[in-house]
């Protein structure tokens, strides 16, 4: 009993810290596979933020869309409103009414023709040629 205590005791343990040489097959082989993974996560970010942009791009056409047909519908009512007011029934009620303006009698109106032009068209003076 005594030799076992004994030899537990004087037993000469080595606690060397343990050297690992580097294996450049592993780390080629660890760059490789960091290189492959990155170009995924980049490849499908990039497909993703097409994505994103492609679906942008559609709620905006949608929103340019609708206020065109809100401004369409603005325009129309804008134009019948300008065609309304430009009514000659309705100018002549507004001078005779409002401005106290009267018809001129038949013997104060003066009838101007539009002269015609004096020089012939093109086409005619081809012709002539």
């Amino acid at each position: 009993m005594n030799i076992d205590v004994e030899y537990a005791i004087k037993k000469d343990i080595r606690n060397n810290p343990v050297v690992r040489q580097i294996d450049a097959q592993q780390k080629r082989e660890f760059v490789r596979t960091t290189l492959l993974v990155s170009l995924a996560v980049c490849m499908s970010l990039f497909a993703a933020w097409q994505h994103f942009k492609l679906v942008q791009h559609g709620y905006e056409l949608q929103k340019i869309q609708q206020t065109r047909t809100v401004e369409e519908t603005l325009h129309r009512k804008l134009r019948l409103e300008v065609e309304t007011l430009k009514a000659p029934d309705r100018i002549e009620v507004l001078a005779t009414r409002k401005l106290n303006m009267f018809a001129p009698p038949a013997k104060d109106t003066l009838v101007l023709e539009r002269a015609t032009p004096s020089t012939p068209d093109a086409a005619a003076v081809a012709i002539a040629r």
